[in-house]
């Protein structure tokens, strides 16, 4: 579907024309949308935009990293919006000239909708392409900060495991979040080089009249990065942790079975010993030897686990 909105040099807004009547109108700047689009309406990309083969195949081929293109007649830009719940990108396609915007989406964009909204509830007077593109790259990046504090709301509770889930349930968890980190900055990253890269480029000199306005934006990248980097060492100190307490649990249940085993070997040996079949063993002819046996063998694994138990063993 494709959604347009133009703006007359009276500063009044004219939603819903079609592309042929927006570029053979006289019209100070106009915004299309071109909203999970129909192989029909991606034709229009072509024509009448004529836009060039290497956008428009970008746009074609989803997840693209992002990045800033220069052409003759308009900048190209590919971004990436988050969804809060799967932490699943989607890519928006912005085409940017003298007096459009256009937008690209293969999917339903929260930000798209949002910003159109602020448009037309606000002073149309005081918009231009250029604020459009600012709102979408702005409504983008703050998207991007409720993904990262439920990542960390989530770590905490891996840490602190108030609900006692077992090991293995922990680390898968890990993984995940920790996963999720890797696709996040993968997102991050190059949105923070676009955004630098717009702030200090002369082919945008629009641009660079409201560069406060951008520099805002990539602080907030930057801020978004740190928190994943950090996150991310955090995920490793808590997989560290969590296998080092496995290894010293399971050294301690061997330690207890070893000192179990140890006790019973010269039982054993007595056991072994006086169970053998031959006839002249003169301790088997004693009256009470049975007992005796028995009560040397409750003496030495008596002593002995007094033994290990005054070492430590047992602690």
């Amino acid at each position: 579907m494709i959604h347009s909105l133009a703006i007359t040099k009276n500063n009044q807004l004219i939603p819903d024309l079609s592309i042929e009547e927006i570029l053979d109108g006289d019209y100070k700047w106009f915004w299309v949308d071109f909203d999970q689009p129909t192989d029909k309406e991606i034709e229009k990309l072509r024509h009448p935009f004529a836009f060039h083969p290497l956008s428009i195949e970008d746009c074609l081929h989803n997840l693209q990293r992002p990045k800033i293109d220069y052409f003759e007649t308009y900048t190209f830009f590919v971004t990436h919006c988050l969804n809060p719940k799967t932490v699943k990108k989607d890519e928006l396609n912005i085409f940017l000239g003298e007096n459009f915007i256009a937008t690209f989406h293969l999917h339903a964009s929260v930000e798209v909708n949002a910003v159109k909204k602020l448009l037309t509830n606000e002073d149309i007077g005081t918009w231009t392409q250029y604020t459009v593109l600012y709102q979408l790259l702005d409504h983008l990046v703050d998207n991007y900060f409720p993904i990262v504090y439920e990542i960390e709301d989530s770590l905490a509770e891996i840490d602190e495991n108030p609900t006692n889930k077992t090991m293995e349930v922990l680390l898968d968890e890990l993984f995940s979040t920790r996963h999720h980190l890797l696709s996040l900055r993968q997102s991050v990253v190059p949105m923070k080089d676009l955004v630098y890269k717009m702030i200090n480029n002369e082919k945008l000199a629009a641009l660079l009249m409201k560069r406060e306005y951008y520099s805002d934006i990539y602080d907030h990248l930057l801020k978004i990065s740190e928190l994943i980097e950090s996150n991310r060492e955090l995920t490793t100190d808590i997989r560290d942790s969590y296998l080092s307490y496995n290894s010293h649990h399971s050294n301690r249940i061997m330690q207890i079975l070893t000192v179990i085993t140890t006790i019973f070997m010269p039982l054993s040996f007595l056991a072994g010993l006086y169970g053998m079949n031959f006839v002249n063993m003169p301790e088997l002819q004693w009256k009470y030897g049975y007992f005796i046996l028995l009560f040397l063998m409750a003496s030495i694994g008596i002593g002995m686990f007094i033994l290990f138990r005054r070492k430590g063993w047992f602690k």
